[in-house]
């Protein structure tokens, strides 16, 4: 990879698998240094009071493709999903319910996708911390 991105990928052999690790950030981004914190719209909460926090460590130039931390309060609202988003839960506990009342528990280690279209219910039971890769163009 050229010299110009912020993170290089390095495939590591483990347990017979080739497993995607990223190498430490060559230099540290600046927006990942204050969080950007934000509410969902008062219309979507359900309960408690969902604050957000956002610290953003890369973005590409078109805005569609980002990669970062999120941190929420205890407190439930409506999604909808336009995008997609891989998710690694590092902190806490929370409870994600699609429209068809499929509910999935999600706690410290879980690693998952959110798929473009999901509209449900996101409940945050514990504070919880997630680490995500956000893609937002089209299939």
């Amino acid at each position: 990879m050229s010299r110009g991105l912020v993170c290089e990928w390095e495939l590591l052999r483990v347990n017979k698998m080739m497993t995607p690790h990223i190498v430490p950030l060559l230099h540290p981004s600046p927006l990942a240094l204050e969080p950007f914190e934000y509410r969902p719209a008062p219309e979507k909460i359900l309960s408690g009071d969902p604050l957000q926090r956002v610290w953003s460590h890369y973005s590409d130039s078109s805005g569609k493709f980002s990669v970062g931390v999120w941190e929420c309060e205890p407190g439930a609202w409506r999604i909808h999903y336009t995008e997609q988003e891989y998710c690694r839960i590092v902190a806490g506990r929370s409870r994600i319910t699609n429209d068809d009342g499929v509910i999935r528990e999600v706690i410290t280690g879980n690693e998952f996708v959110i798929p473009r279209g999901l509209t449900g219910i996101w409940e945050v039971i514990e504070r919880t911390r997630k680490i995500y890769v956000i893609c937002e163009y089209a299939n």
